[in-house]
């Protein structure tokens, strides 16, 4: 069995067609196709439930992902071990909506020049879906929030930023005036259930501040989209890639209790030290 034919399947599970699949893999569509057929015949069941426009996997298929995965990783791993650099082949890191703004594209541009043969497979996702899938192996780093709670002594971070609250508002005000403000107008609340937004909910609760609430969001850039209408105002972190100009931030405390950090979240004995090790240092390099 062809491990590209496994790496082909799986792409067009993750892509949702054959089309997409194919140009992920810059293959032919009809040259992906004939690799899930052949699958197909060897394993002599059906792995595709092909509709007139999408394919999804079928129930014999699903039982098997795990194991399919399991095969590519090791296969990669196999080259892998041939690389005495250990700077060649797939690195798998999720990363917040911020840090695919903020963060990734110098990060990419680094290793374009320090590990050009190293290759970034990015999953975008929430933080606590993120750390999930670094503790279970399918990740091997996640860019997050900084979980609030103790991590078992199997994970490891390094921490990059500290990005402290800020009340954003449409004009300029006095930070005499921040609860002011934050009661005489509609509440932008960053999601109370992501992390992030939790640092912003204890601070409302510290100071017993109760404003009328618009949406709840776990999405910055919306944030300061609806802020720049003048829809209302938010309490969120400084965020890498906070653009000033029509909205203003105002720091709301100097306590550490209202800080976000952001870290590279990753399992102590990593699949791929030599990558991360060179990822590490670019992060810390370029967040310093």
């Amino acid at each position: 069995m062809d491990i590209r034919f496994l790496e082909s399947l799986i792409a067009v599970i993750e892509t949702g067609s054959i089309a997409a699949a194919a140009r992920r893999e810059n293959l032919t569509a009809p040259a992906v196709s004939q690799r899930i057929q052949a699958l197909e015949k060897s394993l002599s069941c059906e792995l595709l439930n092909r509709g007139s426009h999408s394919v999804e996997p079928s129930e014999q298929c699903l039982a098997l992902l795990p194991k399919m995965r399991n095969l590519i990783q090791s296969a990669t791993e196999l080259r892998d071990g041939l690389d005495r650099s250990g700077l060649t082949g797939d690195f798998n890191l999720g990363a917040i909506s911020t840090a695919l703004t903020g963060l990734l594209p110098e990060l990419m541009h680094q290793l374009t020049i320090t590990a050009p043969q190293l290759k970034l497979r990015i999953t975008p996702g929430d933080s606590r879906t993120l750390y999930e899938q670094v503790v279970s192996g399918e990740l091997d780093a996640g860019l997050m929030v900084c979980p609030p709670f103790s991590v078992p002594k199997s994970i490891k971070m390094q921490t990059l930023r500290h990005e402290p609250l800020m009340l954003l508002t449409k004009e300029p005000i006095e930070p005499i005036n921040i609860k002011k403000t934050l009661l005489t107008h509609h509440l932008i609340r960053y999601d109370s259930n992501a992390w992030g937004g939790q640092i912003a909910l204890q601070y409302l609760h510290d100071h017993d501040l109760s404003p009328e609430l618009l949406c709840n969001l776990d999405a910055l850039d919306a944030i300061y989209i609806m802020v720049e209408k003048g829809m209302g105002v938010s309490l969120v972190p400084s965020w890498a890639g906070l653009k000033s100009g029509e909205v203003f931030a105002t720091p709301v405390s100097d306590s550490d209790d209202y800080i976000r950090q952001l870290v590279l979240l990753y399992k102590s004995t990593p699949r791929r030290p030599k990558a991360l090790g060179a990822i590490k240092e670019i992060l810390k390099r370029t967040t310093s």
